[in-house]
C-alpha cells in the first residue's frame, strides 16, 4: 500500500487507542461551538470512560462498512480532529463522510480541507468508491467553503431543518463523484 495515501501537505490521517479518542472528544465536546457546527441534536456531556466505551462499540471490528482516522498535523504532530467514511454500500460504491475539528486553532487554516483530500483519495483509489456524500448546516459557511475546494458540490438542501438561536436553519446535502475528484487532483498536481 502507497505509505503517502494518508499523508497531505498539513495533515495526516491515523488510527489510535481508544483512550487518546476519548480524552479528545472528552476535551472537544466541552466546546459548545464545536458540537453546535457538528451535531444537529442537544449534543450530551460524558465522561472520558463513557466516551471510551461510545467508541469502542462504533469501531467494532464487525463494523466492516466504515473507515475512521483521526487527523494529526505534520508539523508537531498535533491530534486536532477525525474524520470517517461510513455506511459504505459496495455494491454502490457510495459512502458517506463525517469530519470534526476539535482545536479551534486549526478552524479556517487548510487543516480540514487537506484531511478531505486525503480521505477522498482513499476513498477512489483503495475503496474504489464511485461517490461521497456528506451534509453541513447553513450556518457554518467555513465548512461549506472547505467541502467546495475540495470538490464536492452542493446537490440539495432540507429547508429550514434546524432551529437554532431561534432561527431556521438549512440542512445543505453535497457530494463528489469519482471523476470530479480526479479531474480535480489532475488539476492541483
Amino acid at each position: 500500500m502507497n505509505t503517502e495515501l494518508f499523508k497531505g501537505k498539513l495533515v495526516r490521517l491515523v488510527s489510535e487507542d481508544v483512550q487518546v479518542i476519548s480524552d479528545a472528544y472528552s476535551r472537544w465536546a466541552l466546546d459548545s461551538e464545536f458540537n453546535r457546527l457538528l451535531e444537529s441534536q442537544v449534543f450530551h456531556l460524558w465522561s472520558p470512560k463513557m466516551t471510551g466505551k461510545w467508541v469502542e462499540r462504533e469501531l467494532a471490528p464487525e463494523k466492516t462498512d466504515q473507515y475512521y482516522f483521526m487527523i494529526r498535523t505534520l508539523e508537531g504532530d498535533r491530534l486536532i480532529g477525525d474524520i470517517g467514511l461510513d455506511g459504505i454500500q459496495s455494491a454502490h460504491g457510495d459512502t458517506f463522510l463525517g469530519i470534526g475539528l476539535g482545536e479551534r486553532e486549526f478552524w479556517g487554516l487548510g487543516y480540514g480541507t487537506d484531511a478531505l483530500r486525503c480521505i477522498l483519495r482513499f476513498a477512489f483509489t483503495e475503496l474504489n468508491l464511485r461517490r461521497v456524500s456528506l451534509d453541513v448546516f447553513e450556518y457554518n459557511p467555513r465548512a461549506l467553503r472547505s467541502y467546495e475546494k475540495a470538490g464536492f458540490v452542493v446537490e440539495g438542501r432540507m429547508r429550514g431543518m434546524l432551529k437554532r438561536e431561534g432561527k431556521r436553519w438549512d440542512l445543505i446535502f453535497m457530494g463528489i463523484l469519482r471523476d470530479e475528484w480526479e479531474r480535480i487532483s489532475k488539476e492541483n498536481q
